[in-house]
């Protein structure tokens, strides 16, 4: 007896060794970093006089390092607040079923507005909200940034929730979870890789309108936030090319580190979320990671906080079971939904009058029509970069999420590509434009795509990566030929993930037209005809009608072909190919 219990290992012998360094090496870093994330925020709250703020920033390369950390504080900021609203959103959305009628439509109207609406209806409302003070501006720019990230995160989590596995749905019911519970015990682990992945993703959209969100030219205004933006914007105004190269080379620096201090550990960690029953053979690393495993930080806040779990358990299982009503009266469903949908109609109803009346009175409806017209411009530019980039990226995304090694040496590639601001490269763009008198009606077309392709690489990596091991197994031991291996395995399971980035790589070339059809250099301003370049002449005039309506036009145009066709490819791969 005693011989067979010796055969088993102890606690703690399959655990991973310790490393006092380990432990010096993490203290060291949390120091560092709260050292720096006070010494930059000091800076976010400094007096500010709106008739009086500068409108350029100082060039000195030596600010750069100080200007890289304020902008990466403002993304990080701005992230918090996405993955908050990611949860409240997309959860109110997946288990109301009212809610879903609005949220859903809401959300694709939401993802149609450019950033720079949103920041000529907000910057003057959160000045007013902290008078005298810069923390107003900032919080405008930390929301722009927001609106650049947020949905993205949300359609990819609502997916992830819509399409759970029953298995999961009727556990978490057998079990008595509170919503809190199922929440934070099913939802969240059931969704974490796809999250991941498109955080990582919208981060990296983020870098993209970080001039926009920075270098703020709303109502006939100028305002400027320290930050590698505006250093870039500042830079371009002024012809420093030189300085433009350096700002480069800083972000391209900043973006490795991120990736492998943060999101390197982050998508390896979510490894352990993946629903399979094999396990691939060749896992992901991280260094980091492999070092936070290492020491005992992470076990002396589990042993800390792990007490709080079961009191804020109880507390916060006073919302309720997770579970439906069996049964529901026929008449009060009636009753409620008639309800819900007169309060909805008169809502629209309301709205739609009071924008009608104001169009009439300002612009008139043959206005509407030019915006229509020049929004027929810019679909057929975002037809050819959806096109183009599934072309080019859907095999090269396969190739990586089903290569553990190639995606090891890739993702930091990818990551920087994602996520360095190609708008940075516009003034070059422009210079070159200029000197040869090339014209931009094309070129556009690059440079919205240089900001939107990425959507779908990174879900189709995702989808991919996603793939359980015994179905690739299976398809290598039936020795599926390679047409009918696309065919059958890999265009059916990545097929949910690249209608989502499909959804969102539109959305993106849509809001990518503001700052691809029309660029600057030095004094030479080019524009490209379509209705990106309308609402940014708009914005800068601070022409409130003509706002409105190219909003609209964007909105209408977003909305609508989502309605009519991305939405019947997302009912599609939810209802047939969702492993």
């Amino acid at each position: 007896m005693n011989a067979s219990l010796r055969s088993y290992p102890t606690r703690g012998v399959l655990d991973r060794p310790r490393s006092r360094w380990a432990d010096i090496a993490v203290f060291a870093g949390a120091a560092i970093l709260i050292w720096l994330i006070v010494r930059v925020s000091a800076g976010m709250h400094v007096p500010f006089d709106e008739n009086s703020a500068p409108t350029t920033v100082s060039t000195d390369p030596g600010e750069l390092p100080y200007y890289a950390a304020r902008s990466l504080l403002r993304m990080l900021l701005a992230l918090g607040l996405s993955i908050l609203f990611t949860f409240v959103y997309a959860t109110a959305a997946a288990r109301l079923p009212r809610a879903e009628k609005v949220l859903l439509p809401l959300l694709d109207i939401l993802q149609s507005v450019p950033i720079l609406g949103f920041l000529s209806v907000t910057v003057t409302g959160f000045i007013a909200l902290f008078p005298g003070s810069s923390l107003g501006l900032e919080c405008a720019s930390i929301f722009a940034i927001f609106t650049s990230q947020a949905w993205n995160m949300t359609f990819a989590f609502h997916h992830s929730l819509v399409s759970q596995p029953r298995e999961l749905d009727e556990a978490a019911r057998n079990l008595r979870l509170s919503r809190w519970q199922r929440f934070w015990r099913v939802d969240v682990p059931s969704g974490m890789f796809p999250l991941v992945w498109n955080a990582m993703m919208s981060f990296g959209g983020g870098w993209f309108f970080l001039t926009a969100a920075e270098a703020i030219s709303v109502n006939n205004r100028q305002y400027v936030l320290p930050g590698i933006g505006s250093y870039v914007a500042t830079a371009n105004a002024d012809s420093q090319i030189g300085r433009v190269l350096l700002a480069i080379a800083v972000m391209v620096v900043m973006i490795i580190g991120l990736n492998v201090l943060f999101w390197r550990p982050l998508t390896v960690w979510a490894e352990r979320f993946r629903m399979e029953d094999t396990e691939s053979a060749d896992a992901p690393r991280s260094l980091m990671l492999d070092l936070l495993r290492r020491s005992h930080v992470p076990g002396l806040l589990g042993r800390a906080l792990g007490p709080l779990v079961y009191p804020i358990d109880r507390f916060m299982g006073l919302f309720g079971l997770a579970e439906h009503p069996l049964y529901v009266a026929p008449a009060r469903r009636r009753t409620g939904d008639a309800v819900f949908a007169i309060v909805v109609a008169a809502g629209l109803i309301a709205g739609t009058v009071a924008i009608v009346d104001y169009i009439n009175n300002s612009v008139g409806f043959g206005e509407v029509g030019h915006a229509l017209g020049l929004g027929l411009i810019t679909l057929a530019r975002v037809i050819v970069v959806l096109i183009f980039s599934t072309v080019v990226w859907v095999p090269v995304g396969v190739w990586i999420g089903l290569n553990p090694r190639v995606s090891r040496l890739a993702q930091p590639i990818v990551q920087v590509l994602a996520s360095f601001p190609a708008n940075f490269l516009f003034v070059l763009v422009a210079a070159v434009m200029v000197a040869t008198g090339a014209s931009l009606q094309w070129a556009s077309i690059l440079l919205m795509a240089l900001g939107a392709q990425w959507y779908i690489l990174f879900n189709v990596i995702a989808g991919a990566s996603a793939v359980p091991n015994d179905l690739r197994e299976a398809a290598a031991n039936l020795r599926l030929p390679r047409l009918l291996w696309w065919r059958k395995l890999i265009l059916p399971a990545i097929f949910p993930s690249f209608v989502t980035g499909a959804i969102t790589a539109a959305g993106g070339a849509w809001n990518a037209s503001i700052v691809a059809e029309i660029v600057s250099s030095g004094q030479h301003t080019l524009m490209a005809t379509g209705l990106g370049a309308y609402i940014a002449e708009a914005t800068r005039d601070g022409d409130w009608p003509r706002i409105l309506v190219g909003v609209l036009a964007m909105s209408a145009f977003v909305v609508g072909i989502n309605r009519l066709f991305w939405r019947r490819l997302y009912d599609l791969a939810q209802r047939r190919y969702s492993l």
